[in-house]
């Protein structure tokens, strides 16, 4: 089989946030920042993954050995990084909300979580990753509603980078939005 050289990618992906519902950059754009409601959440290690897991469910019946189709049962759509720049408003984004103030008379700022009552609905984010797709051109990818459902952790230690670890976790929008669009540039 021969291998088409053009079609493989490499290099890091830039990683934004917007609120659920933020203006998605039109198509015409791909090439240019994402523009207004978009902020970038700059340095990343170990890159921006993507990850559909998808789950079906065998069809079977009792006169044929083999499995006789598949059906989509369940979809699980995440993204996965670790954020290199630690700053309290990406500590805001990894753990779902919170409140970031600024104090300019002491030259502080500081972060405190959501302390409200956990039946209280989340504020949901949509992601935009900003990468390399087939002939070294832009693919945009937009994750419309996650949030951030694993573990966040980031330790201070003598001889390795501290880094926010987050995993964000895609949800349903609609009957008629997909979750995630991947966009590729295709111009001459």
């Amino acid at each position: 089989m021969p291998v088409t050289a053009t079609n493989l990618a490499l290099g890091p992906g830039d990683l934004y946030t917007g609120t659920f519902g933020t203006t998605e950059p039109t198509d015409a754009d791909i090439n240019d920042a994402p523009g207004v409601g978009w902020t970038t959440c700059g340095g990343t290690q170990d890159g921006v993954n993507l990850i559909v897991d998808q789950k079906y469910t065998a069809l079977e019946v009792d006169q044929v050995v083999d499995v006789v189709g598949r059906r989509l049962t369940s979809r699980e759509i995440q993204v996965e990084t670790n954020l290199a720049e630690l700053t309290l408003d990406n500590l805001k984004t990894t753990l779902n909300g919170g409140t970031v103030t600024n104090d300019a008379v002491n030259s502080t700022t500081a972060y405190e979580l959501d302390y409200a009552t956990s039946a209280t609905q989340p504020g949901y984010y949509a992601l935009l990753i900003d990468a390399f797709g087939p002939n070294s051109k832009r693919r945009r990818i937009v994750v419309r509603k996650t949030l951030s459902t694993d573990k966040v952790s980031f330790a201070y230690s003598k001889d390795k980078q501290s880094v926010y670890t987050v995993q964000f976790s895609a949800h349903y929008v609609s009957s008629s939005i997909s979750p995630l669009r991947v966009v590729d540039d295709t111009s001459a």
